[in-house]
């Protein structure tokens, strides 16, 4: 049975585990040189989900932040060469975002990055502690697994 006080120390321990888990990804990241931030990746990866390029309205939505944001990481992301606009072919009026061949190879990059930061995280735990991690996230975030790409 838990008590108000276990439970802020169950909360307090995730909040360090999740800066923890932050650090360490964007180390992770900065090391691949590819001069992209945390919050670009994330976009990046969830652009690389879509079958054809997104409105931006649309990743906002999936990234769960307000479009001004997405518009800041666009931005960054296209000064690098790494997505593109795109006028949409049905209606010139709505613009799509589109990874460019450079967007790709820093999306393979990243990708390495991010499994190896993994292991560095998870490195403290055996195969059977990670299948019960991911569970107990998984019961946490929403109770279903996770299926979203990215």
């Amino acid at each position: 049975m838990t008590t108000p006080d276990s439970d802020s120390v169950l909360a307090e321990q995730l909040l360090r585990f999740t800066r923890r888990v932050h650090r360490i990804q964007k180390r992770h990241i900065e090391q691949c040189g590819l001069g992209v931030t945390p919050a670009q990746s994330r976009l990046l990866r969830t652009l690389a989900c879509y079958g054809s390029p997104p409105r931006m309205a649309d990743l906002a939505e999936r990234l769960e932040v307000v479009p001004r944001a997405v518009t800041t990481l666009v931005d960054g992301l296209e000064a690098g060469g790494k997505v593109r606009r795109v006028p949409d072919p049905t209606n010139r009026r709505v613009i799509r975002i589109e990874l460019t061949d450079d967007g790709r190879e820093a999306l393979r990059k990243l990708r390495g990055a991010r499994r190896s930061a993994a292991g560095e995280i998870l490195a403290p735990l055996s195969g059977e502690q990670r299948e019960v991690l991911g569970g107990l996230l998984d019961t946490l975030v929403d109770g279903v697994p996770d299926r979203r790409c990215g």
